[in-house]
Protein backbone atom coordinates (compact mmCIF):
# COMPACT_ATOMS: atom_id res chain seq x y z
CA UNK A 1 0.00 0.00 0.00
CA UNK A 2 1.64 3.40 -1.19
CA UNK A 3 0.62 6.79 0.84
CA UNK A 4 -1.30 9.00 -1.55
CA UNK A 5 0.32 12.71 -0.63
CA UNK A 6 -1.24 14.53 -3.77
CA UNK A 7 -3.80 13.66 -6.72
CA UNK A 8 -3.56 14.07 -10.16
CA UNK A 9 -7.00 15.41 -11.51
CA UNK A 10 -8.08 13.71 -15.24
CA UNK A 11 -10.31 16.31 -16.02
CA UNK A 12 -11.93 16.64 -19.49
CA UNK A 13 -9.86 14.05 -22.42
CA UNK A 14 -10.67 17.03 -25.04
CA UNK A 15 -8.17 17.39 -27.95
CA UNK A 16 -5.74 20.14 -28.01
CA UNK A 17 -7.90 22.37 -30.05
CA UNK A 18 -11.13 21.16 -27.92
CA UNK A 19 -8.53 22.20 -24.71
CA UNK A 20 -8.14 25.75 -25.74
CA UNK A 21 -11.74 26.15 -26.89
CA UNK A 22 -13.35 25.10 -23.45
CA UNK A 23 -10.45 27.04 -21.30
CA UNK A 24 -12.02 30.05 -23.42
CA UNK A 25 -15.45 29.28 -22.92
CA UNK A 26 -15.03 28.48 -19.10
CA UNK A 27 -12.82 32.13 -18.56
CA UNK A 28 -15.57 33.56 -20.19
CA UNK A 29 -18.12 32.59 -18.07
CA UNK A 30 -15.28 33.14 -14.81
CA UNK A 31 -15.43 36.54 -16.05
CA UNK A 32 -19.21 36.97 -16.58
CA UNK A 33 -19.99 35.48 -13.12
CA UNK A 34 -17.40 37.61 -10.43
CA UNK A 35 -18.19 40.86 -12.60
CA UNK A 36 -21.82 40.27 -12.17
CA UNK A 37 -21.43 38.86 -8.42
CA UNK A 38 -19.43 41.83 -7.49
CA UNK A 39 -21.66 44.53 -9.21
CA UNK A 40 -24.84 43.54 -7.21
CA UNK A 41 -22.85 43.67 -3.91
CA UNK A 42 -21.34 47.15 -4.95
CA UNK A 43 -24.97 48.13 -5.93
CA UNK A 44 -26.58 47.10 -2.28
CA UNK A 45 -23.74 48.48 -0.52
CA UNK A 46 -23.84 51.74 -2.17
CA UNK A 47 -27.57 52.37 -2.91
CA UNK A 48 -30.11 52.53 0.46
CA UNK A 49 -33.26 51.78 -1.51
CA UNK A 50 -31.67 48.20 -1.80
CA UNK A 51 -31.24 47.75 1.76
CA UNK A 52 -34.33 44.96 1.84
CA UNK A 53 -34.20 41.86 3.00
CA UNK A 54 -34.59 39.99 -0.66
CA UNK A 55 -31.80 41.97 -1.73
CA UNK A 56 -29.61 41.07 1.74
CA UNK A 57 -30.70 37.59 0.56
CA UNK A 58 -29.52 38.02 -2.79
CA UNK A 59 -26.45 40.13 -1.34
CA UNK A 60 -25.42 36.31 0.24
CA UNK A 61 -26.12 34.48 -2.83
CA UNK A 62 -23.09 36.65 -4.56
CA UNK A 63 -20.94 35.84 -1.66
CA UNK A 64 -21.62 31.82 -1.84
CA UNK A 65 -21.04 32.12 -5.96
CA UNK A 66 -17.84 34.13 -5.70
CA UNK A 67 -16.67 31.52 -3.21
CA UNK A 68 -18.33 28.83 -4.96
CA UNK A 69 -16.77 29.82 -7.86
CA UNK A 70 -13.69 30.49 -6.86
CA UNK A 71 -13.41 26.96 -5.32
CA UNK A 72 -13.40 24.51 -8.73
CA UNK A 73 -13.27 27.16 -11.54
CA UNK A 74 -9.26 28.22 -11.44
CA UNK A 75 -7.86 24.58 -10.79
CA UNK A 76 -10.56 23.90 -13.57
CA UNK A 77 -8.56 26.51 -15.87
CA UNK A 78 -5.08 25.13 -15.15
CA UNK A 79 -6.29 21.89 -15.67
CA UNK A 80 -7.02 22.79 -19.66
CA UNK A 81 -4.32 24.10 -20.03
CA UNK A 82 -1.99 21.41 -18.40
CA UNK A 83 -3.99 18.72 -19.88
CA UNK A 84 -4.54 16.98 -16.01
CA UNK A 85 -3.82 18.91 -12.58
CA UNK A 86 -1.89 17.99 -9.70
CA UNK A 87 -3.29 19.05 -6.27
CA UNK A 88 -2.03 18.32 -2.65
CA UNK A 89 -4.38 16.15 -0.22
CA UNK A 90 -4.57 19.36 2.08
CA UNK A 91 -5.63 21.55 -1.18
CA UNK A 92 -7.76 18.98 -2.47
CA UNK A 93 -9.66 18.23 1.10
CA UNK A 94 -10.00 21.97 1.51
CA UNK A 95 -11.80 22.27 -1.94
CA UNK A 96 -13.71 19.24 -1.37
CA UNK A 97 -14.82 21.13 2.16
CA UNK A 98 -15.80 24.74 1.07
CA UNK A 99 -17.36 22.69 -2.20
CA UNK A 100 -20.05 21.25 0.03
CA UNK A 101 -20.36 24.13 2.82
CA UNK A 102 -20.87 25.95 0.39
CA UNK A 103 -23.22 24.00 -2.03
CA UNK A 104 -25.34 23.07 0.72
CA UNK A 105 -25.97 26.24 2.32
CA UNK A 106 -27.06 27.92 -1.42
CA UNK A 107 -29.94 24.86 -1.08
CA UNK A 108 -31.19 26.03 2.02
CA UNK A 109 -30.45 29.82 0.86
CA UNK A 110 -33.18 29.11 -1.78
CA UNK A 111 -35.58 27.77 0.21
CA UNK A 112 -35.14 30.44 2.50
CA UNK A 113 -35.32 33.06 -0.46
CA UNK A 114 -38.58 31.47 -1.66
CA UNK A 115 -39.88 31.71 1.41
CA UNK A 116 -39.46 35.26 1.45
CA UNK A 117 -41.10 35.61 -2.18
CA UNK A 118 -43.86 33.45 -1.04
CA UNK A 119 -44.73 36.13 2.33
CA UNK A 120 -44.21 39.62 0.22
CA UNK A 121 -46.18 38.27 -2.90
CA UNK A 122 -48.93 36.16 -0.82
CA UNK A 123 -49.10 38.35 2.86
CA UNK A 124 -47.60 41.88 1.69
CA UNK A 125 -49.15 43.71 4.40
CA UNK A 126 -48.10 41.11 6.28
CA UNK A 127 -44.77 41.09 5.32
CA UNK A 128 -42.55 43.75 7.41
CA UNK A 129 -43.88 42.34 10.73
CA UNK A 130 -42.78 38.31 9.50
CA UNK A 131 -39.54 39.42 7.84
CA UNK A 132 -37.95 41.81 10.45
CA UNK A 133 -34.33 42.83 10.35
CA UNK A 134 -33.79 40.20 13.37
CA UNK A 135 -35.33 37.45 11.98
CA UNK A 136 -33.51 37.53 8.59
CA UNK A 137 -30.67 37.46 9.92
CA UNK A 138 -31.50 34.34 12.06
CA UNK A 139 -32.51 32.94 8.77
CA UNK A 140 -28.74 33.43 7.16
CA UNK A 141 -27.34 31.89 10.69
CA UNK A 142 -29.84 28.95 10.07
CA UNK A 143 -28.26 28.80 6.74
CA UNK A 144 -24.47 28.67 7.37
CA UNK A 145 -24.86 26.27 10.57
CA UNK A 146 -27.62 24.39 8.67
CA UNK A 147 -24.96 23.75 6.17
CA UNK A 148 -21.88 23.11 8.57
CA UNK A 149 -23.46 20.57 11.13
CA UNK A 150 -25.42 18.56 7.78
CA UNK A 151 -21.63 17.67 5.95
CA UNK A 152 -19.56 17.46 9.43
CA UNK A 153 -20.32 14.12 9.82
CA UNK A 154 -19.35 12.53 5.99
CA UNK A 155 -16.71 15.00 5.58
CA UNK A 156 -15.12 13.96 8.83
CA UNK A 157 -14.99 10.22 7.59
CA UNK A 158 -14.13 10.79 3.82
CA UNK A 159 -10.95 13.00 4.99
CA UNK A 160 -9.59 10.31 7.82
CA UNK A 161 -9.83 7.95 4.73
CA UNK A 162 -6.42 6.25 3.27
CA UNK A 163 -6.05 6.64 -0.54
CA UNK A 164 -4.33 4.13 -2.61
CA UNK A 165 -4.84 5.81 -5.94
CA UNK A 166 -3.51 9.32 -6.91
CA UNK A 167 -5.80 9.75 -10.17
CA UNK A 168 -8.79 11.09 -9.47
CA UNK A 169 -11.01 10.74 -12.60
CA UNK A 170 -13.16 14.48 -12.14
CA UNK A 171 -11.78 17.87 -12.51
CA UNK A 172 -12.05 18.90 -8.66
CA UNK A 173 -12.09 16.97 -5.46
CA UNK A 174 -15.64 15.66 -5.11
CA UNK A 175 -17.21 12.93 -2.95
CA UNK A 176 -17.76 10.03 -5.66
CA UNK A 177 -13.89 10.15 -6.67
CA UNK A 178 -12.63 10.62 -3.31
CA UNK A 179 -14.45 7.58 -2.41
CA UNK A 180 -13.78 6.06 -5.39
CA UNK A 181 -9.81 6.40 -4.77
CA UNK A 182 -10.23 4.84 -0.99
CA UNK A 183 -8.16 1.80 -0.04
CA UNK A 184 -11.29 0.59 2.29
CA UNK A 185 -14.81 -0.34 1.54
CA UNK A 186 -17.06 2.73 1.72
CA UNK A 187 -20.43 1.38 1.15
CA UNK A 188 -21.02 3.04 5.04
CA UNK A 189 -20.38 6.79 4.11
CA UNK A 190 -22.10 6.39 0.72
CA UNK A 191 -25.32 6.14 2.72
CA UNK A 192 -24.95 8.38 4.84
CA UNK A 193 -23.76 10.59 1.97
CA UNK A 194 -27.31 9.51 0.71
CA UNK A 195 -29.05 10.32 4.02
CA UNK A 196 -27.21 13.40 4.49
CA UNK A 197 -28.67 14.70 1.13
CA UNK A 198 -31.99 14.64 3.05
CA UNK A 199 -31.18 18.40 3.77
CA UNK A 200 -31.25 18.95 0.06
CA UNK A 201 -34.45 17.28 -0.72
CA UNK A 202 -35.94 19.12 2.07
CA UNK A 203 -35.03 22.30 0.74
CA UNK A 204 -36.43 21.62 -2.56
CA UNK A 205 -39.72 20.41 -1.21
CA UNK A 206 -39.74 23.95 0.58
CA UNK A 207 -38.70 26.09 -2.28
CA UNK A 208 -41.37 24.03 -4.89
CA UNK A 209 -44.17 24.63 -2.30
CA UNK A 210 -43.22 28.43 -1.78
CA UNK A 211 -43.07 29.10 -5.20
CA UNK A 212 -46.41 26.55 -5.86
CA UNK A 213 -48.39 29.11 -3.35
CA UNK A 214 -46.74 32.00 -5.46
CA UNK A 215 -48.38 30.65 -8.91
CA UNK A 216 -51.35 30.46 -7.09
CA UNK A 217 -51.24 33.91 -6.35
CA UNK A 218 -50.07 35.30 -10.15
CA UNK A 219 -53.39 33.37 -10.97
CA UNK A 220 -55.37 35.31 -9.10
CA UNK A 221 -54.24 38.71 -10.64
CA UNK A 222 -56.84 40.46 -12.90
CA UNK A 223 -54.58 42.12 -15.51
CA UNK A 224 -52.95 39.80 -18.06
CA UNK A 225 -50.05 42.02 -18.18
CA UNK A 226 -49.26 42.05 -14.43
CA UNK A 227 -49.79 37.82 -14.90
CA UNK A 228 -47.34 38.72 -17.79
CA UNK A 229 -44.59 39.97 -15.76
CA UNK A 230 -45.33 37.79 -12.36
CA UNK A 231 -44.92 34.32 -14.41
CA UNK A 232 -41.71 36.02 -16.17
CA UNK A 233 -40.00 36.26 -12.84
CA UNK A 234 -41.20 33.28 -11.42
CA UNK A 235 -40.03 31.12 -14.80
CA UNK A 236 -36.57 32.60 -14.48
CA UNK A 237 -36.52 31.63 -11.14
CA UNK A 238 -37.85 28.26 -11.50
CA UNK A 239 -34.92 27.61 -14.76
CA UNK A 240 -32.36 28.22 -11.87
CA UNK A 241 -33.74 26.05 -9.08
CA UNK A 242 -34.64 23.11 -11.54
CA UNK A 243 -30.85 23.36 -13.04
CA UNK A 244 -29.10 23.27 -9.11
CA UNK A 245 -31.16 21.05 -7.68
CA UNK A 246 -31.76 19.03 -10.41
CA UNK A 247 -27.90 18.50 -11.16
CA UNK A 248 -26.79 17.85 -7.63
CA UNK A 249 -29.85 15.63 -7.04
CA UNK A 250 -28.68 13.56 -10.34
CA UNK A 251 -25.51 13.67 -8.54
CA UNK A 252 -26.04 12.83 -4.94
CA UNK A 253 -28.97 11.65 -4.10
CA UNK A 254 -28.20 8.11 -5.29
CA UNK A 255 -26.17 5.50 -4.62
CA UNK A 256 -22.55 5.44 -5.90
CA UNK A 257 -22.51 2.25 -7.24
CA UNK A 258 -23.23 1.98 -10.73
CA UNK A 259 -22.44 5.80 -12.09
CA UNK A 260 -21.34 6.83 -15.00
CA UNK A 261 -18.52 9.07 -13.87
CA UNK A 262 -17.91 11.25 -17.07
CA UNK A 263 -21.75 11.93 -17.37
CA UNK A 264 -21.19 13.12 -13.62
CA UNK A 265 -18.26 15.52 -14.42
CA UNK A 266 -20.71 17.36 -17.04
CA UNK A 267 -23.26 17.86 -14.84
CA UNK A 268 -21.19 19.07 -12.49
CA UNK A 269 -20.21 21.62 -15.23
CA UNK A 270 -23.60 23.18 -14.92
CA UNK A 271 -23.32 23.29 -10.93
CA UNK A 272 -20.23 24.76 -10.79
CA UNK A 273 -19.83 27.26 -13.97
CA UNK A 274 -23.33 27.59 -15.09
CA UNK A 275 -25.69 28.10 -12.59
CA UNK A 276 -23.13 30.72 -11.03
CA UNK A 277 -23.02 32.64 -13.92
CA UNK A 278 -26.63 33.04 -14.69
CA UNK A 279 -27.48 33.40 -10.77
CA UNK A 280 -26.71 37.37 -10.83
CA UNK A 281 -28.52 38.17 -14.14
CA UNK A 282 -32.22 35.99 -13.20
CA UNK A 283 -32.57 36.74 -10.09
CA UNK A 284 -30.83 40.66 -9.50
CA UNK A 285 -29.90 42.17 -12.69
CA UNK A 286 -33.37 41.58 -14.54
CA UNK A 287 -35.18 43.02 -11.30
CA UNK A 288 -36.07 46.58 -12.44
CA UNK A 289 -35.06 48.59 -9.44
CA UNK A 290 -32.51 46.94 -9.68
CA UNK A 291 -31.99 48.40 -13.49
CA UNK A 292 -33.32 51.63 -12.56
CA UNK A 293 -30.62 52.00 -9.44
CA UNK A 294 -27.92 50.86 -12.11
CA UNK A 295 -29.29 53.23 -15.02
CA UNK A 296 -28.51 56.36 -12.53
CA UNK A 297 -25.35 55.01 -11.03
CA UNK A 298 -24.23 54.91 -14.95
CA UNK A 299 -25.54 58.27 -15.86
CA UNK A 300 -24.11 59.78 -12.86
CA UNK A 301 -20.40 58.54 -13.05
CA UNK A 302 -21.00 60.06 -17.03
CA UNK A 303 -21.54 63.31 -15.47
CA UNK A 304 -18.62 63.25 -13.17
CA UNK A 305 -16.82 62.24 -16.20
Amino acid sequence: MTTVTQFILFGFPLFPHLSVLFFCLILLSYLLTMTGNFLILTLVFLDRRLHRPMYFFLCNMAIMDICFTNTIVPNMLRGFLLNGKSISLARCFTQFYMYLLVGVAEFLLLAVMSYDRYVAICHPLRYTGIMPRRVYLQLIAGVWLGSFFSILVPTTLIMRLPFCFDVMDHFFCDIGPLLRNSCTDTTAIQILTFATSFVVLVSFLVTIVSYSNIAIAILKIKTVEGRGKAFSTCSSHAIVVTLIFGSCIFMYSRPKMGQTFDLDKFVAVINTVVVPLINPFIYTLRNQNVKEILKDRVISCGKML
